[in-house]
């Protein structure tokens, strides 16, 4: 079989490398890396050498940093393959001047006969082999899976898991096939100004592959990377190994992966993709790919145990434990999954082909083109060191065991992650620290929804129009009164009106309108100690911007209040489907209407005919049964909330991130108030506009943060 191109670009094929190594063939190429094999003349034995050429563009005052660095990866390595031989061995680092007169690092690794696992499915595939079933996929992918626990019981995390970094030594179908992980640790020396400097030539290698990034690794929004990141990327081999090599998400649109990644309504589970598994698979693999990494499995070890447990529930725990067996492959405490596994939970496709999913779900996907890869040929097999797309495939990262930042440990007897050991000597980018929300905020991860509706009840929300936003935090309650009390007492924000200061509507008369505002003004929540739990109104746009800097946030868009409020399933509530009654929200009910007609003023529409309890405002939170699925309040009825946008109609266009118009007089407020009879704004879409100076005691706000 062969691959890729069979010259010798780098002119070193008979060449002696730190005379010890003879150059003999290549053996593959790719975008920024050429890997040959070479004979150690000491040794008698065959060794693979890696090239990276696309580091020689580096500029001459940052390459001893460079090496420095490879010679500590390099450490990395023969440490993690010293625990386990299902990680590739490195046995030497260096640099050398190319006959041309150019300047190269290598890394020096050992020669292994067999085949990539992306080779061997696209082989399989073509000759029409049936794709594995679950037990199938689990037992060749566990050597390798071992020896990613182990890595990560180290604080080590990979972060490009994908097939063609997983290798297939001998058969396949052996009873006890061996797999051995590449390339742990080279894109971490790929940071700072060499990054920068790279990316000046147009040659900086990508640190991971989008057909396997998880959400975190597209926008850090979502968090810090991880095992769990690790965990999202084994979970969808697994799925590729069952689908017979078809990607998950195919094709080479980065947008779109990252889009579909990132999608909490687009998980691609066994279900979703067809296949018939037990429904503790499914909730093994939901969790797996959860798009928030603090609901995922804690390590990839932890995500095995929960599958066998799944799988077996009367089973041993899985355990990966370090050192080769006297197999080679790493020892495992696990009955053979092979002997457990029922025909219900092994998760095979009907007719070995996924099946359409359910309605939102992840399609079946096309198989991936064969012929758009470049492969490194290793002893007969295809070595799938270099991907078309130049990734940087070594990608081993140390990360910070931080509370915020590790997922929860699943109940099942799976394991706990990475030692406090390994956390405390790991030694993280700060780029890479763990990102947590404020304080009674929300974490939002970023997705994909239809902003507005094309309901022609309503014109101000038309036309609905596909929009993505960044995850974000959000306070889960309206800013209370005690909370703009801190402000005010710390000199930060301004007292707060007593009195509403707000314009007539049209065709009402000024002297009326004053007339109004001052019987309103018992509704300013501000200067009622009995209120200081209730939602801070009678603010102006800028009082409210003011306040939520001073606490290290912001007002949210609009784009973020809604998708907060309705999700990327378009719920027809902030809190579901489930229809609209007295116990959802604070609106206008008997008491709303006994209080205006006490004060002789113009009676609002009854949302519901029974007493809510409170005229005016209420406590935050006071209707639990309204929240929505993330734990936000309050998101109709209460108080009106500002957004930080200028009111503007709605276009069409896909957008990202929308800020509303650049300009204007009047601002986006969304929710609805204590005195709303409209049923139209129960709907998350529903949107008005007040002008940005307003004082009203229908109005209030709540604060968001920008996750960097």
């Amino acid at each position: 079989m062969t691959a890729g191109r069979f010259d010798d670009p780098l002119g070193l094929v008979g060449a002696k490398v730190a005379d010890k190594y003879l150059v003999e063939r290549l053996v593959g190429e790719g975008g920024y890396a050429v890997v040959y094999r070479a004979q150690h003349v000491i040794w008698r034995e065959p060794v693979a050498m890696k090239f990276f050429r696309a580091l020689g563009n580096l500029p001459e005052e940052v390459r001893q940093g460079l090496l420095d660095d490879f010679v500590q990866e390099g450490k990395l390595m023969s440490r993690l393959s010293s625990k386990t031989s299902g990680v590739v061995q490195a046995r030497d680092v260096g640099a050398m001047n190319l006959p041309d007169g150019g300047w190269v690092p290598y890394m020096v690794l050992e020669w292994m006969d067999g085949n990539s696992l992306d080779a061997v499915l696209v082989e399989e595939s073509s000759r029409g082999v049936p794709p594995r079933d679950l037990a199938g996929a689990i037992k060749l992918l566990e050597p390798a899976v071992a020896a990613v626990e182990i890595a990560h019981r180290e604080g080590i995390v990979h972060r490009d898991i994908k097939p063609e970094n997983l290798f297939v030594v001998g058969d396949p179908n052996a009873p006890r096939p061996l797999v051995k992980v590449l390339d742990f640790g080279i894109a971490k020396v790929m940071s700072g100004d060499r990054a920068q400097a790279l990316a000046a030539t147009g040659t900086a290698p990508t640190p991971f592959t989008s057909h396997y990034g998880a959400p975190e690794q597209f926008s850090r929004t979502h968090g810090a990377t991880g095992p769990w990141t690790d965990v999202y990327a084994m979970a969808l081999v697994l799925l590729e190994i069952m689908r017979g090599g078809h990607r998950v998400y195919p094709g080479d649109d980065y947008i779109e992966h990252a889009r579909a990644a990132r999608d909490p309504q687009r998980r691609p589970t066994p279900r979703a993709l067809g296949m018939h598994v037990s429904d503790a698979v499914e909730g093994v693999f939901a969790r797996a790919l959860s798009v928030v990494p603090s609901e995922r499995w804690p390590s990839v070890g932890a995500f095995w145990s929960g599958l066998h447990q799944a799988m077996n529930p009367q089973g041993p725990a899985w355990t990966a434990v370090a050192g080769p067996s006297s197999t080679g492959a790493p020892r495992l405490s696990v009955t053979p999954i092979s002997q457990v596994a029922g025909s219900a939970q092994s998760g095979q496709p009907q007719s070995g082909q996924a099946q359409s999913g359910p309605a939102g779900a992840v399609a079946p996907l096309p198989p991936r083109p064969t012929g758009t890869a470049k492969w490194l040929i290793v002893g007969g097999g295809l070595f799938a060191l270099i991907a078309i797309s130049g990734a940087a495939t070594f990608a081993g990262k140390r990360y910070v065991d931080s509370q915020s930042a590790k997922p929860a440990v699943s109940p099942a007897g799976a394991a706990s992650g990475p030692p406090a050991a390994a956390a405390s000597s790991a030694s993280a980018a700060a780029s890479d620290a763990p990102i947590t929300c404020p304080e009674g905020s929300a974490f939002i991860a970023g997705g994909s929804f239809f902003m507005g509706s094309d309901d022609t009840a309503f014109k101000l929300w038309q036309p609905s129009h596909r929009v993505s936003v960044d995850g974000y935090c959000m306070q889960k309650t309206e800013v209370t009164v005690e909370a703009f009390t801190k402000c005010v007492t710390g000199g930060s924000c301004k007292t707060p009106a007593s009195v509403p200061d707000y314009p007539p509507g049209e065709g009402v008369d000024v002297e009326e309108h004053k007339a109004r505002e001052t019987k309103l003004a018992e509704l300013c929540n501000w200067g009622h100690p009995e209120r200081l739990k209730h939602p801070i109104n009678c603010v102006s746009s800028e009082e409210a911007v003011t306040y939520c800097a001073s606490v290290g946030m912001r007002l949210p868009t609009e784009a973020e209040w809604e998708f907060a409020a309705r999700g990327s399933d378009g719920r027809k509530f902030p809190w579901g489907d489930d229809g609209a009654t007295l116990g959802h929200m604070n609106a206008c009910g008997a008491e709303c209407n006994a209080w205006e007609t006490k004060n002789t003023l113009p009676l609002s529409g009854k949302m519901y005919d029974q007493d809510d309890g409170f005229f005016g405002t209420a406590p935050v939170g006071s209707f639990p049964q309204g929240d929505t699925k993330l734990g936000l309040s309050d998101m109709v009825g209460n108080v009106w909330e500002w957004t930080n946008d200028w009111f503007a109609v709605y276009s069409a266009e896909e957008q990202l991130n929308p800020k509303g118009a650049p300009a204007g007089d009047r601002k986006a407020i969304r929710g609805g108030g204590y005195n709303g009879g409209v049923q139209l704004w129960l709907n998350p879409a529903f949107r008005y506009h007040q002008v940005a100076g307003a004082k009203a005691p229908g109005i209030g706000f709540r604060c968001s943060k920008t996750l960097k």
